[in-house]
């Protein structure tokens, strides 16, 4: 795991806390070196503090996300709910407020590790590879065994785990609506950890990443969820 806070008092009580988890961390200060680190190794996880000297954590979420799928979650004292949409959409899993408990933070890690690992596959969305290898809906086809996804021949790069999932869950049933209720029991499962504005957070991203001049691809059904567009 790589920690990056600047708080010295937060770091030592992380330590201590993570040893007995028999949690392996790195912990940097400054936002230069959590870059330099990241660019530099894989990582299993990523705590990110908001406020970094350096680079700020918020900037440095979103450069991150554009090159890894690693699970991030942001550590910060603001506590607006445009700030905690804000870490959202710079690609962070959750999104911790200052002061927290060990116990709570733990418990964040885990469900999103429990979550990163049930959506990085094919089949977390009830999808078997060897039977659902290639999803079309009009110009978008979806290989779910090598997950490249490609609309009027473009590619679409850069999905995150539970945005490719999303996807894959709207084109396998292209006139089905989706309430918030049912893509965070299908996409982060039942334990998930968090609050449901995540999921409109996810489907913006989504949106942004596939839109087309033609259609926007993912609609909202006002009042009820969201589907995919005929």
């Amino acid at each position: 795991m790589l920690v990056a806070e600047d708080d010295r008092s937060v770091c030592e009580m992380l330590r201590l806390f993570l040893h007995e988890e028999n949690v392996q961390a790195v912990f940097v200060h400054d936002g230069s070196e959590a870059e330099r680190l990241f660019r530099g190794q894989h990582w299993d996880f990523v705590l990110l503090d908001w406020m970094l000297p350096g680079r700020d954590g918020l900037e440095l979420c979103a450069e991150f996300r554009k090159i890894s799928d690693t699970p991030i979650i942001l550590l910060t004292a603001k506590t607006d709910e445009k700030d905690r949409i804000a870490g959202l959409e710079s690609g962070a899993d959750d999104y911790v407020t200052k002061p927290f408990s060990p116990l709570e933070l733990m418990a964040r890690v885990k469900a999103v590790m429990r979550r990163y690992k049930a959506t990085g596959r094919p089949e977390s969305s009830g999808h078997d590879p060897s039977e659902h290898t290639r999803i079309r809906h009009m110009e978008l086809h979806i290989d779910t065994g090598s997950r490249e996804v490609t609309i009027g021949g473009r590619p679409i790069a850069n999905l995150t785990p539970k945005e490719f999932e999303l996807l894959v869950l709207f084109a396998s049933h292209p006139k089905k609506v989706f309430t918030r209720e049912q893509l965070i029991e299908t996409v982060w499962g039942f334990d998930y950890y968090g609050e449901d504005r995540t999921v409109d957070v996810h489907i913006k991203r989504l949106r942004n990443k596939i839109a087309t001049p033609e259609r926007q691809w993912i609609v909202t059904i006002w009042g009820v969820g969201y589907k995919l567009e005929d």
